[in-house]
Parts: C-alpha cells; sequence; structure tokens
C-alpha cells in the first residue's frame, strides 16, 4: 500500500487551495500561470504543501496562500479582494488536479512541473476536465515518463554493469522497489534515507548522484 504524505480526508480542501489559488492569481491578480506556479517552487511553499503542511493544505484560503507566495518571493500583495467563484475555470481545475496528481504520486512539484508545465495542463482541460481524474492521472504519467526517459539510478546501474537483481542481491533492496524506482513509479526522494545509502553503496556513487534534482 502506498504511503501518502498526508491523510486522504485532507485531500479535497488541499485541492480546492490550489486550485483557488491558481484562478486567483491569473484572474484577480493578473499573473501568468506558469509565472506564479514558479513563484510557488522557488518559495518553498510547495514542497511543503507536497508535505502536506497543515498551514498551506488546510488553513488557509487559495487567495491567501497566492499572498504568502508573493510575499516570500519579495514582492507587494495586491489589494485585492478575495475571490472563489462558483463557475471554476481551467486554472482552477488544473490546480486541482495538479494537487491530486502530487498526493497520488508523492512526486514533488518541482519534478513534476519540470516535465510538464500549467500551460501544458490547461492544453488538457478541454479533453479532461469531465472526464475520470485517473485520467488525467495516466496522461500525466506518459509525459513525465516520456521526460525522464531513464533514472540516474538506471542510467548509473547500467554504467557499472549490474542487472537489477544484482543491485537488489548488492544493497538488500527489494527487486521490486528497484524497478518501481527505475520505472519512475516511485520517486527517489520516498525513499528511506538507509535505503539511498545502501543503493549509493552498492553502485559506488554519491547519493545525491541518485537524485533526480
Amino acid at each position: 500500500m502506498e504511503i501518502r504524505a498526508y491523510d486522504v480526508e485532507y485531500l479535497r480542501l488541499a485541492q480546492r487551495v490550489l486550485g483557488d489559488a491558481l484562478d486567483y492569481a491569473v484572474y484577480s491578480c493578473e499573473m501568468e500561470a506558469d509565472q506564479f506556479f514558479g513563484m510557488f517552487l522557488v518559495s518553498g511553499i510547495a514542497e511543503q504543501f507536497g508535505k502536506g503542511n497543515p498551514l498551506y493544505i488546510a488553513g488557509m484560503t487559495g487567495c491567501e496562500l497566492v499572498g504568502k507566495v508573493l510575499l516570500k518571493s519579495g514582492m507587494k500583495v495586491p489589494d485585492i479582494p478575495d475571490a472563489m467563484y462558483l463557475d471554476k475555470s481551467p486554472e482552477y481545475w488544473a490546480g486541482w488536479s495538479l494537487a491530486y496528481y502530487q498526493w497520488y504520486t508523492g512526486r514533488s512539484f518541482l519534478r513534476i512541473h519540470r516535465a510538464v508545465s500549467i500551460q501544458e495542463i490547461l492544453y488538457l482541460y478541454p479533453a479532461f476536465h469531465e472526464a475520470d481524474l485517473m485520467k488525467f492521472v495516466e496522461i500525466m504519467d506518459e509525459k513525465l515518463q516520456q521526460y525522464y526517459r531513464e533514472t540516474n539510478l538506471k542510467q548509473i546501474r547500467n554504467l557499472v554493469g549490474l542487472s537489477q537483481n544484482e543491485l537488489a542481491e548488492n544493497s538488500g533492496i527489494p527487486l521490486r522497489q528497484i524497478q518501481r524506482l527505475e520505472q519512475g513509479e516511485a520517486d527517489i526522494y520516498g525513499i528511506q534515507v538507509i535505503d539511498l545509502y545502501r543503493l549509493s553503496k552498492a553502485l559506488g556513487c554519491r547519493c545525491e548522484d541518485l537524485l533526480e534534482i
């Protein structure tokens, strides 16, 4: 069973917060969607959001989240009333869906955004906004797999000439876990530090060499 960063009971709220944040940033603050999301990443708030920090996923509205991002980015917070509309925009859907995908996969927002921009997610809106959310997950998985064709773990393992079975035997890490890491089904950032150390020792590299930075 997958271990999520935070309990499912907070998921819907987290989705609404990120959806409202993107909507408010674009329509009230007149920012480009990717401009705001880049600031969200650089501010460090994206990392805390992804880890389930209750301050960000449940302790504020999407509009307040935008204000926090702007403050941490050294920008002035505009004096604009909070506005969350009943008619949800494509930007709301993008944030809502992205929050689910990050929670479901455990991948960082940074890793996801490197492969798929917010604008690219917005292009999916006409075809997928009324579809089952797992269709969005499938499409995003495909896009990330295309972008990250080989993980650092797989590249280094091939360079040193070890098979997956040999790496499993030498490191003590289950074969299935190594397969999931190499296929992008699991994120290297989600494993225990001791397991990362065992992999690096078996491969003769540094722990940081295995991270998908």
